[in-house]
C-alpha cells in the first residue's frame, strides 16, 4: 500500500508545505488540511485496487466514489475550507462532504468518523501531546463509525481495521512510545486487521448477501481505511517502508 509523506521538524515542514503532524502541538487546522489532500492523493493511487476489491463483494465502485468524494473535499479545501482556522468545524465540515459525495455505504460511515473526530476536537487540551490528541480524535472517529454502521470487530467492515488501529494508538500512548513509533504500530496493527477481514464472512454491507461467498475476500473497506491510517505517518515510520492493499 503506498504512502502520504509526511514531514517532522521544522527543516522537513519548511521543504513540505503539506506536512502533518509536527513536533510541536498542539494539533491544527493546517494540520488537517494537509492530511487531508493527502487522503486524495494516496486513495487516487490505489482507487482502481479498492475498486477491483469491491468487484467481489460489493458493486465494485468503492474506490471511485472514495476519490471523488475526496476530492470534493480538497475542491472545498481550495475554496471555502482555505481560510478555515477551526479544527473542530474543518473536520466536521469534511465529514459532511464526505457524507453528501460518496455513494454506498462508506459515505456515511467515513463522514460520520470525521464528523464524530471533530466535534472531539472542541475538548482537545492544548497541554496534552499532539500523539494524545490525535488518539483521542481516532477513538472518537472509531466510535462514530461503529454507531452508525452497527458494526463491531469480525463483521467483514472498514472497522475491522479501524478498532485495531485505534487500540494500538492509544496503548503506544499509554506507555509513552514517541510519535514514530506509536505511528508504526497503529499501521501495523491496522494492516492486519484488514488481513483478517479475508476469512470472515460479511455480517454487514451489500458483501452480507453472499453468505458464504463473502469468505476469502479482503474487504474494500477495511483497505480504503488502512490508506487513510497510513496517510497519518511518514513513509519512513510506515513499516517495512511500504505495503500492500
Amino acid at each position: 500500500m503506498g504512502h502520504a509523506s509526511l514531514a517532522t521538524g521544522s527543516h522537513a515542514a519548511a521543504a513540505d508545505p503539506t506536512a502533518v503532524l509536527l513536533e510541536s502541538p498542539p494539533l491544527g487546522a493546517a494540520e488537517a488540511r494537509a492530511y487531508l489532500r493527502r487522503c486524495v492523493r494516496i486513495v487516487g493511487r490505489h482507487a482502481r485496487a479498492l475498486t477491483r476489491l469491491d468487484e467481489a463483494l460489493g458493486d465494485g465502485d468503492h474506490g471511485d466514489n472514495l476519490l471523488a468524494g475526496f476530492s470534493a473535499v480538497e475542491d472545498w479545501l481550495d475554496a471555502d475550507g482555505a481560510g478555515e482556522d477551526d479544527l473542530s468545524s474543518l473536520l466536521r465540515s469534511a465529514g459532511a462532504i464526505l457524507i453528501a459525495s460518496v455513494g454506498g455505504a462508506s459515505g456515511p460511515l467515513y463522514g460520520s468518523a470525521f464528523m464524530e473526530a471533530g466535534f472531539a476536537a472542541r475538548g482537545l487540551d492544548e497541554q496534552t501531546p499532539r500523539i494524545a490528541q490525535l488518539a483521542a480524535l481516532l477513538e472518537a472517529a472509531a466510535a462514530g463509525l461503529a454507531r452508525r454502521g452497527h458494526c463491531r470487530i469480525g463483521d467483514k467492515t472498514i472497522y475491522d481495521a479501524l478498532a485495531p488501529a485505534t487500540a494500538a494508538l492509544r496503548a503506544a500512548v499509554a506507555r509513552g512510545a514517541d510519535e514514530g513509533t506509536a505511528i508504526r504500530e497503529t499501521a501495523t496493527a491496522g494492516a492486519r486487521g484488514m488481513r483478517d477481514t479475508t476469512p470472515l464472512v460479511a455480517r454487514r454491507g451489500l458483501a452480507m448477501r453472499l453468505g458464504e461467498r463473502s469468505r476469502g475476500r479482503r474487504d474494500p473497506g477495511a483497505a480504503s481505511c488502512l490508506l487513510l491510517v497510513r496517510a497519518l505517518g511518514t513513509r519512513r515510520e510506515m513499516p517495512g517502508g511500504r505495503g500492500g492493499a
